[in-house]
């Protein structure tokens, strides 16, 4: 019996600029900078909608939601992972699981990892307990460890239902 089954993997960055927070997993976190972006720039969300289209090759979340368009200008990014996820379940395709691991010097992760990933649960309809959102520092390392940005990296699984 063959199993339809598809894995993606996301990346996304984005620098720092003036500002006094940011947004990881739909998540509004007070910092000493935002981030330099189109959207909102939840470089976590933007990664996981980059693994969803590229599990079935759809492309990626710039072909969808170009930043050259005032009609994503500081779109929320959890708008954009719906609609993403949207086109997925259009292909008869469901989430199994979720990894994630988002690479920050600083701000400290750990007291909103279980509101992103209640977030990140709700957008793909599926239970928390098959979403992972884990934190990393780089020891000072690249330009995470400078604090000059973040970034997330995904690998998920989806399964055909149909």
């Amino acid at each position: 019996m063959f199993v339809d089954m598809r894995i993606g993997n996301g990346f996304d960055v984005h620098a720092f600029t003036d500002g006094d927070h940011i947004v990881l997993g739909g998540v509004k976190i007070p910092h000493s900078r935002a981030f330099k972006a189109h959207s909102d720039g939840d470089v976590l969300l933007h990664a996981i909608c980059d693994a969803l289209l590229g599990a079935l090759a759809l492309g990626d979340i710039g072909k969808h939601f170009p930043d050259t368009s005032q009609q994503f200008e500081n779109i929320d990014s959890r708008i954009l992972l719906r609609k993403v996820y949207q086109l997925i379940r259009e292909q008869g395709y469901v989430l199994q699981n979720i990894d994630c691991i988002i690479s920050a010097q600083s701000p400290k992760m750990s007291p909103h990892i279980v509101s992103m990933r209640k977030n990140i649960a709700d957008d793909l309809q599926v239970d928390s307990d098959r979403v992972s959102v884990k934190a990393t520092t780089t020891e000072h390392l690249g330009f995470e460890g400078r604090e000059e940005g973040i970034s997330a990296q995904v690998v998920l699984i989806l399964f055909k239902t149909e």
